[in-house]
Formats: structure tokens, C-alpha cells, sequence
């Protein structure tokens, strides 16, 4: 079972669709974040996050070749809906990011913590995101993953909170955490956060329907 089945059964969700929006520079371990949260029928879906997994998912992980261009990828666990995006680093490709907002229900957005000279267009890219007009009046959640945290050059997750300057998301739940995606570290502690936000979203929904 795949980390998007397990959200879906946490949450209960039989018929309600939830986009989650998988969105960062290029070379920041999207892909190898989203093949760990594939469906486990996914050809290529790396495993569950388990101990009895993890000694097999570093192999698993190094076939994963970077993306070239610009792919969108969709695929459904359950009744939840991922639409993942793989950009390359022009910015030509991430502007096209902005026609899969206004479905969105959450956000996870992966940053290269080794990679300090390109902070500053990740924090670019990121205001661009949360000032856009389909997503500034959304109280979505925002999951970040400091990934490659193992690197020795690395940045902590604090240290790219402070650089992004996520103390001054306000009107948003987020939620930051250091990752090593090729072990698969810190995802499920992102994942529990951010299916804990969906469902107190989903029960607000539930609850706003019905005294209508």
C-alpha cells in the first residue's frame, strides 16, 4: 500500500477528490518524493515507508532519472487525485503551474536544501505561488520538504524556513520538514501533518454543507 492509499483510508474519503499539488525547482527530489507516495500498483511505486522496506528502497531509488523538460504527471489512489509536477529549471515551465490551482486542495512544495545559490529563485517561485489569485484566498495547506538534508553542505530546515521566510505565511497552515527522499526520511511525518489539515478541511466542508 502506497502512502496516497494510506491518506485515503485515514481520512475516510469514499467519494470527495483531493489535488494535492507536487510543485518545486527541478533537481529538488520530487520525483523520487512522488514515487514513494504512489499507489502500490504503480509501476513505479518504490514501496511503503516500513523498516522492513527501507534497506531495499536506496536502490530502488538511484534508477530514477532526472526529469527533462516540462511533465505533468495525474494518477488516482482511492478517491484521492494526485497531479504531480516534474518542471525543469527554466521559468517558462513553471508558469504553466498556475492552470492546476484553483482545484487544489493542499500543496507540497520540495526544496533542494544543498542547493544554496538557487534559494533565492525557489523563494521567488514560492511568493509567485502564494500571491496568485487562485491561491492567495485559500486557506489550503502547505507542506514543505527540506530534502537532500544528508548532504554535507546541506541547509537545516530551519535555516530554510528563515530563507524562504515561511514565518510570514499567515493565512495558511504549513508545515516544514527535513527529508531525505531516497530513504524515504521525514515523509511520513510531512504526510501525517498534511492528512490531519485535509481532514480537518474536509469535516469544515462537511459541516458548512450541511447548515446550508
Amino acid at each position: 500500500m502506497g502512502l496516497l492509499d494510506k491518506l485515503s483510508g485515514w481520512l475516510g474519503l469514499r467519494k470527495k477528490e483531493v489535488n494535492v499539488l507536487c510543485l518545486g525547482l527541478d533537481n529538488g527530489g520530487k520525483t523520487t518524493i512522488i514515487n514513494q507516495l504512489k499507489p502500490s500498483n504503480h509501476p513505479n511505486h518504490l514501496g511503503p515507508l516500513s523498516e522492513e522496506w527501507k534497506h531495499v528502497s536506496q536502490t530502488a531509488a538511484q534508477e530514477i532519472v532526472p526529469t527533462i523538460g516540462f511533465n505533468i504527471e495525474k494518477f488516482k489512489s482511492s478517491s484521492l487525485s494526485f497531479t504531480v509536477f516534474d518542471m525543469s529549471g527554466q521559468s517558462r515551465y513553471r508558469s504553466l503551474w498556475e492552470h492546476y490551482y484553483k482545484e487544489s486542495n493542499a500543496i507540497i512544495f520540495v526544496i533542494d536544501s544543498s542547493d544554496k545559490l538557487r534559494m533565492v529563485v525557489a523563494k521567488e517561485e514560492l511568493d509567485n505561488l502564494l500571491n496568485h489569485e487562485d491561491i492567495c484566498n485559500k486557506k489550503i495547506p502547505v507542506l514543505f520538504f527540506a530534502n537532500k538534508t544528508d548532504l554535507r553542505d546541506a541547509l537545516s530546515s530551519v535555516k530554510v524556513s528563515q530563507m524562504l521566510c515561511l514565518e510570514n505565511i499567515k493565512d495558511k497552515p504549513w508545515h516544514i520538514c527535513a527529508s531525505n527522499a531516497i530513504k524515504g526520511e521525514g515523509l511520513q511525518e510531512g504526510l501525517d501533518w498534511l492528512q490531519d489539515q485535509i481532514a480537518q478541511s474536509h469535516q469544515n466542508n462537511e459541516q458548512v454543507n450541511d447548515q446550508a
